[in-house]
């Protein structure tokens, strides 16, 4: 401790040492220069010229004094020394007048003013009229002629050469080249002229050399030097008069004068024009360009007026003015020295605080406690108990006084009458006695009131104690509800709670519970403040405590210097900011903070740093009182992350809180002007659309002019991307809705739809794939709603697959690691693909499956969301696929797909040929029954002929067989919307898409195969013999059973309907089914039976659960059930002819809600009593106006 104590005391003696040896040094130096400049004075003085002999030894070539004058433009300190030289080597006595001009137009600067001194004292030293010639070169300078070039010149050049011209005028004055200092008075006089200062760039250039010549010619002045003793030797050889220094500090000061008078009216006028912007400003939100700029125009102008009136007051060693307070209405560091926001706007421009007036009521509207809290828990009341206990204390001091007043009264009194006698004594001390016997009762009582208030404080004693454990735990309660306080109304709530548990030691409790934040639960920290602050507005020392502790915690981990604890850290300082905003951290202390972590910006002083700003530079930054400070630590930031070598993450982190702070200035984004008309048709399409609300939007749409916003409608339908993903299927609805009335508009929306799919194909854009993605839903859904067939679909499928491939721009269509098709196939068969899963397009899209499968392959390993998607489409649609694990095994199960397609196909073009006979034994064969009592076939022809009765021209018949127990038959059920295709090969695919992999098979599968005739014929004998021989057997087979020939009794048909039953083929005859019997175990049927010739009924008894009862049953109520659908759709087919031949409203269809089984065409349906497992596949949408709309929605 000695040692460094020692070390203490030592440092202070050697920075005097050192100050003493450098102050010393400069006094040497001073000497020098000034005894070379004595020196210098006296040869100028006395010049020993050389004679016209000596000059003609040198050389006066016209191209050797050419170059030197040259040289003379170019005048500098490094060249001093060889310019020289050449000069004393030539004669210039001709060319005198030439290396005047030369020295008079060179640009010198302030360091080669002694070099160009030194020149001019050598050719002043060799040459007579070198120095009348210099004098007037220079004042030309000064005193230029009315020329249009001078006019024309720019200012800050002229201004420049005048300053430096003075400052060579003065030192060759100082060396004796100019012995004349009347010169000087005719510049100053000029300079001083008070018309000047009516042009404001004259004054300011005047200024500025006014304080140039004050600094460097103080002796004309009379003003002191800093050398006084030095210079005092050298000042006695220049010939400055006592009148001239007068002269000089009179033009001086009355110029200061009527600068300082201009200074003020400017600042007035600065006033002025500012508060004439604030009105403005508030009239009408915004200034104008031209005001603006007027307004930076005359701040420049005053702030560099202040700097140059200041620098003439320094340098005349006076006061500089002091400009009047006017409530920082003007700032006059905004001018150059202003932050960027600042600059060009009026003070009072300035952003928002607050981002929005939540963020602003949440910071600055706090609940007022008074309004809320009886005055006495806020502590406010004690200081009322106190006065009126110091009130009683004044009022007792005061009665004794009053006492003391009477006893000397009543000693005066007694001195009186002492003279006039002594009954007036008796009567004056009996007075006197009673009022002390007064005085005495009056002391009583306030002995009595204050034992009364002893009593009452240690009762109230006891009760605070006794309540002490009450409200402690009621404390604990509330602190353990703090964290859970993460809105405004909750943390207001538990402020006002508080306050009825308000004590100092609670309060402490408090800000101990508020300062240990979890370090992690940075979101309690606004909630906390906010407590905070309400809280300060009653009890001040909350706010003070906390502070104190978090400016604490911040000191200890500044210093600590290691890199832990990243987490507390940024929880104390996120902590101070908040409190910032509220305004309870003063300004100053955050600026602090961050200007320790600028200091030392590096580690978790970034992190600390970048967090303190992102919580509370904003606010700061947008504060009138610290924008400039703030702008400055931001540029110091900003400067520091340029120069230090910042890892990526804190190059991020300094980034996002600049920019946080102050955002990069954008250009006002100009809002799309659209006419009234179109604005209304995206209220209805992206505002007003939804399940309950389309019906209104269909009957708006109609409404409009179709002429007119026809195109913009079809360009609304397809920025489906716009609007919501969920509601893209009412876009489709609406585009079924208006195909009704306007059918080339749904024309126009399939054609755009899939125009667009094909544009981003061919562009691959990563910007477009939210609009790509819609686009597919956006086709499933107008699939569903049977615009499109499913030939387009698949197309389209295949289209994805192949488009781009085998071409140059393969890895730009389609790079090898975009997955982006396979989300758009998978997004289009989530849509619609649930429809394939029976007839033809149950076996497109198996086989489309394989080839996507291979292209999965290609891919590569897919990201996790992609398989995820692929997992939930294969089980969706079809859960017993395999998938395939390598391109081998797809590529094996492609041939044997294709070569099983090849057989099929061959054997159908051999088949069509017999189309006729296999028509003559279908029909045959449907009207046979089978053994076992269940159709085998039920009417095929007939369902067809239905069909075509009631399904519309355009549309695809499918003719459904129903068998007994309400199951389909698969093989002739087809999808409605697939155009017609019965005639055409069903197992054919649909094209594929273009570069599909297996063109040529399809090819070749369009050709007729090329047959033998003899085999040809030798088939179709076969065929018919085998046919002849199956109708044989069926014959046989109906001889092999027992006929009836036998009449049934009339007797069996009378009575009601319930005894009639229907024949079924038995072997024993004809039985009837009884269904009375209902509640019994057993059926009571008639056995028709044959005695000799007479015919009689016998009734039995079987059991109910008998497949004889079972089977009749079953076929009754399907026959029963078909009778009832073909006269439903009859008669709906009926009203919907008369409804459009009449033209009348919309009738509202109920269709039955049953399963598959059904006779469908576009625009009716069939649903019959057997389910499968998917439901109903259609639903309607009953549109005001006219027609039913169907859909394939599950």
């Amino acid at each position: 401790m000695d040692h460094h104590e020692d070390e203490c005391r030592v440092g202070p003696e050697n920075h005097g040492k050192q100050d003493e040896e450098e102050a010393a040094a400069r006094l040497e130096e001073m000497k020098k220069s000034v005894e070379a400049k004595m020196a210098l004075r006296q040869s100028n003085l006395n010049p020993e010229r050389p004679d016209s002999g000596f000059l003609r030894t040198l050389d006066s070539s016209i191209k050797r004094n050419t170059a030197v004058i040259k040289k003379l433009k170019q005048i500098n300190e490094e060249q001093r020394e060889g310019l020289m030289e050449e000069l004393r080597s030539v004669n210039l006595s001709k060319f005198v007048s030439e290396a005047v001009t030369a020295i008079c137009d060179a640009k010198l600067r302030s360091s080669d003013i002694q070099a160009a001194v030194q020149i001019c004292s050598l050719l002043h030293q060799r040459y007579k009229d070198f120095s009348p010639s210099l004098i007037q070169g220079l004042l030309k300078i000064f005193f230029p002629g009315k020329s249009g070039d001078d006019l024309d010149a720019d200012k800050n050049l002229k201004a420049m050469k005048k300053r430096s011209t003075l400052k060579l005028l003065l030192e060759i004055y100082f060396v004796g080249v100019v012995e004349d200092s009347g010169i000087f008075m005719n510049i100053i006089k000029d300079l001083t002229n008070l018309e000047h200062l009516k042009d404001r760039d004259t004054t300011q250039t005047n200024l500025t050399l006014l304080a140039s010549f004050a600094r460097q010619g103080r002796i004309f002045l009379g003003l002191t030097f800093s050398g006084q003793e030095i210079h005092e030797e050298f000042f006695k050889g220049l010939n400055i008069t006592t009148d001239q220094k007068k002269f000089f500090r009179k033009a001086f000061h009355t110029y200061y004068d009527a600068a300082a008078e201009l200074l003020q009216s400017e600042h007035a006028s600065l006033r002025q024009m500012e508060h004439e912007n604030a009105k403005i400003l508030n009239a009408r939100g915004e200034l104008s360009e031209e005001n603006v700029s007027s307004y930076e125009k005359l701040r420049k102008s005053y702030d560099q007026l202040y700097r140059n009136v200041s620098s003439l007051a320094e340098a005349l060693d006076m006061q500089p003015p002091v400009m009047p307070e006017d409530g920082h209405t003007t700032r006059v560091t905004s001018g150059e020295d202003a932050s960027p926001p600042a600059s060009g706007k009026d003070s009072s421009v300035l952003e928002a605080m607050w981002d929005d007036e939540d963020t602003r009521a949440f910071y600055e509207c706090l609940p007022d406690l008074r309004a809320f809290v009886p005055a006495v828990l806020l502590g406010e009341a004690e200081p009322k108990v106190n006065e009126q206990s110091a009130k009683s204390q004044e009022q007792h001091t005061e009665l004794a006084p009053e006492s003391d007043q009477q006893q000397q009264a009543t000693q005066d009194t007694t001195e009186v009458s002492a003279d006039s006698g002594t009954l007036q004594e008796g009567k004056n001390i009996d007075k006197g006695k009673d009022k002390e016997e007064k005085d005495k009762e009056k002391t009583k009582d306030l002995d009595k009131e204050k034992g009364k208030e002893k009593d009452a404080d240690k009762k109230g004693e006891i009760e605070k104690e006794k309540l002490k454990g009450l409200e402690g735990t009621n404390l604990d309660a509330l602190v353990q509800r703090l964290p859970g306080c993460v809105s405004r109304d909750l943390i207001d709530q538990l402020t006002v709670e508080f306050c009825y548990l308000n004590s100092k030691s609670n309060r402490k409790k408090l800000v101990r519970a508020l300062f240990n934040v979890p370090r992690t639960s940075l979101e309690l920290l606004p909630y906390y403040s906010r407590m905070v602050a309400t809280l300060s507005t009653c009890m001040k020392d909350v706010s003070s405590m906390l502070l104190q502790m978090l400016e604490e915690e911040f000191n200890f981990l500044i210093n600590k210097k290691d890199q832990m604890n990243i987490e507390t850290k940024i929880r104390n300082i996120r902590f101070i900011g908040e409190l910032c905003k509220f305004k309870i951290a003063p300004a100053g202390l955050v600026f602090s903070c961050l200007k320790a972590c600028l200091d030392d910006f590096t580690h978790h002083n970034i992190d600390v740093a970048c967090n303190l700003l992102e919580t509370c530079g904003r606010f700061l930054y947008r504060s009138p009182e610290t924008t400039i400070r703030m702008a400055n630590m931001l540029e110091i930031l900003m400067r520091l992350k340029n120069v230090k070598n910042l890892d990526p993450r804190h190059s991020t982190l300094v980034e996002n809180a600049y920019y946080l702070c102050k955002p990069p200035e954008r250009s006002a984004r100009v809002s799309k002007v659209r006419p009234p008309l179109h604005q209304y048709v995206r209220k209805l399409l992206f505002s007003d659309l939804d399940k309950t609300t389309i019906e209104h939007v269909l009957r708006q749409l109609r409404k409009l002019p179709w002429s007119e916003c026809e195109p913009y409608l079809l360009k609304c339908f397809m920025k489906v991307h716009k609007g919501k993903y969920g509601q893209i299927h009412l876009l489709a609805s609406l585009t079924a809705g208006l195909s009704r009335y306007h059918d080339e508009f749904a024309v126009a929306v399939v054609d755009e739809v899939l125009e667009e799919i094909r544009l981003g194909l061919e562009l691959n854009d990563y910007g477009m794939q939210q609009r790509r993605i819609a686009h597919m839903r956006f086709l499933g859904e107008l699939y569903n709603y049977e615009h499109v067939d499913s030939s387009v679909i698949f197309e389209t499928l295949y289209l994805i697959l192949a488009f781009g491939h085998g071409t140059p721009e393969q890895d730009a269509l389609d790079p090898p690691e975009d997955c982006f098709r396979i989300r758009m196939i998978c997004t289009l068969l989530d849509t619609c693909g649930h429809y394939f899963d029976r007839g033809s397009s149950k076996r497109k899209l198996d086989r489309f499956l394989v080839h996507f499968q291979r292209y999965i392959l290609s891919k590569g390993a897919l990201p996790l969301d992609i398989e995820f998607d692929l997992q939930d489409l294969f089980a969706e649609l079809r859960p017993n696929m395999t998938r395939y694990s390598t391109i081998e095994e797809v590529n094996a199960a492609l041939i044997e797909l294709e070569e099983h397609e090849h057989t099929v196909s061959t054997d159908k073009t051999n088949n069509e040929k017999h189309s006729d006979t296999e028509k003559r034994s279908r029909r045959s064969n449907s009207n046979a029954i089978s053994a076992n009592g269940q159709n085998n076939l039920n009417g095929t022809d007939e369902n067809g002929q239905v069909n075509e009765g009631i399904g519309d021209s355009d549309s695809d018949s499918g003719s459904g067989s129903i068998d007994p127990e309400g199951h389909d038959d698969e093989g002739l059920d087809e999808e409605n919307h697939d155009d017609g295709c019965d005639s055409e090969d069903e197992d054919d695919d649909d094209g594929g898409g273009p570069a599909s992999d297996d063109d040529d098979e399809v090819r070749v599968r369009q050709k007729a195969p090329e047959v033998d005739p003899e085999e040809e014929a030798s088939f179709e004998l076969e065929l018919k013999a085998v046919l002849q021989e199956s109708m044989e057997q069926r014959r046989l087979e109906l001889r092999g059973r027992p006929t009836l020939n036998m009449m049934i009794p009339m007797n069996v048909f009378e009575g009601s309907t319930k005894d009639h039953g229907r024949g079924v083929g038995g072997e024993s005859g004809e039985e009837t089914l009884d269904e009375e019997a209902g509640g019994s175990k057993e059926v009571q049927v008639k056995v028709l039976v044959k005695r000799g010739n007479k015919q009689q009924t016998k009734q039995m008894y079987i059991p109910r659960d008998c497949s004889l009862v079972q089977s009749t049953k079953q076929k009754e109520a399907a026959e029963l059930e078909e009778k009832q659908d073909i006269k439903r759709l009859v008669l709906e087919y009926n009203d919907r002819e008369e409804e459009e031949l009449n033209g009348l409203g919309t009738q509202t269809i109920n269709w039955s809600q049953g399963g598959g089984n059904r006779i469908a065409s576009r625009g009716s349906t069939w649903e019959g009593t057997g389910s499968r497992g998917g439901g109903s596949r259609h639903r309607h949408h009953n549109y005001p106006g006219g027609g039913v709309y169907y859909s394939r929605k599950k």
